[in-house]
């Protein structure tokens, strides 16, 4: 895993990458947070979806409802970066929908639309 800082608009952005899949469950979920607030000292995090399971995707596992409630919680916000055109479920686009009109948690093609919109909340 490999952790960048970028800076837009006066705030800190972590911006996590790497070949793993680093989200499987909550903890895991959990544990990258802390990880981040540790390293970074950041409360904004743009991930790419490449790190996140396939299982966080599929709304019946109730695994993205419940990680993403983490991150509100736990006052972080993130932007998940990637194709989602690949997802035909009406309720994952639903759900992708009404996270991108919320203020924690956004679904965008880019990571720079990703620290742009980070750097504007």
């Amino acid at each position: 895993m490999n952790i960048s800082k970028v800076e837009n608009k006066g705030k800190t952005i972590a911006v996590v990458s790497g070949s793993d899949i680093l989200i499987e469950d909550v903890q895991s979920a959990l544990d990258l947070m802390a990880t981040v607030r540790y390293e970074v000292d950041c409360d904004r995090i743009v991930l790419h979806k490449s790190l996140l399971s396939e299982s966080f995707f599929d709304l019946k596992t109730r695994l993205a409802g419940e990680i993403l409630q983490k991150f509100v919680n736990y006052q972080v916000k993130a932007a998940i970066v990637g194709d989602f055109s690949a997802y035909t479920s009406k309720s994952l686009k639903d759900f992708i929908y009404e996270s991108n009109n919320g203020k924690d948690i956004f679904f965008l093609p880019t990571e720079q639309q990703a620290v742009e919109k980070l750097g504007g909340v």
